[in-house]
């Protein structure tokens, strides 16, 4: 890349609100307590123009959905397990075949708009086998009937291609997620908020607000990193950070790396089966 389009980029960045700030923290550790505030700000690849709140699987919307804007079903903690997100609990037929899942009660979208079945069913549909036959069950059940046994359902609901969206607006980025949105420049930028009172409570997201940026051109995201003008990339050349001591690096399943500032606590245990701790940075990480 030449001298004149990394200078463009690192202007770009600057005109989407990611300032310049002086860290002063050095080093980076999983121990101290989390606390609240401050604004994550995630240069990341793989935007592209044409996303939106449907289309567009690069990292950069894979991160805007399932780690800010929506929830899934179930979700994969960092140490590996399976737990509930909007579903409470699910069980299965013997063979594996029906699953019925139980939808968290008193959960509503960030317009106000109550969870139901419906944007459930609407939601997983598309992304399941076309002869699947999904049906309301009672007032808060999913009854999922597939035409083969597939005893990994819940594990593969909490993939990012299964989050829920309104039935009546799948496209609006409008979820039930720790952030609602605030900004949204297709290929650019996202800004989003925190939800003051969300039904997981106040023991996650601890930030106030979270940016995401594109940046494609890898060089460009580590000095975006190193001249602290964001607090984590992704990242698959550590030699571009130079002798940096106040970065860590994350490796995912893929062997690929995410590079983390000092500034920023890590939990204990950070999932490494996608990048940026499963996709989740923004609701496990904090401001150290």
């Amino acid at each position: 890349m030449s001298r004149r389009a990394a200078s463009f980029e690192r202007r770009t960045l600057f005109s989407m609100g990611a300032a310049a700030a002086l860290l002063a923290a050095t080093g980076v550790s999983a121990a101290g307590l989390p606390r609240r505030g401050g604004r994550l700000r995630l240069a990341l690849s793989g935007a592209r123009r044409d996303d939106d709140w449907q289309r567009g699987d690069g990292l950069f919307m894979q991160v805007a959905r399932q780690g800010l804007i929506f929830d899934t079903l179930t979700e994969i903690a960092a140490d590996g397990t399976l737990r509930g997100e909007l579903a409470t609990g699910w069980q299965a037929s013997a063979d594996a075949q029906s699953w019925l899942f139980e939808l968290r009660r008193g959960v509503t979208f960030h317009d106000g708009r109550p969870l139901r079945v419906e944007d459930a069913i609407a939601s997983l549909a598309p992304g399941l086998d076309k002869n699947a036959i999904l049906l309301r069950d009672g007032e808060s059940r999913l009854r999922i009937t597939l035409p083969a046994p597939d005893p990994s359902l819940p594990f593969r609901l909490a993939a990012p291609d299964y989050v829920i969206r309104p039935a009546a607006a799948p496209g609006s980025g409008i979820g039930t997620g720790l952030y609602r949105l605030a900004h949204f420049a297709p290929g650019q930028q996202i800004l989003s908020e925190r939800v003051a009172q969300h039904y997981k409570g106040q023991n996650v997201g601890w930030f106030d607000e979270v940016e995401l940026v594109s940046i494609p051109s890898e060089p460009v995201r580590a000095q975006a990193l190193g001249e602290y003008m964001v607090d984590a990339v992704d990242l698959s050349d550590p030699a571009l950070l130079g002798p940096r001591q106040d970065v860590m690096l994350l490796p995912d399943a893929q062997g690929a790396m995410q590079a983390v500032s000092g500034a920023l606590g890590i939990p204990a245990n950070v999932g490494r089966s996608r990048p940026l701790d499963d996709l989740r940075a923004p609701e496990r990480w904090w401001f150290s």
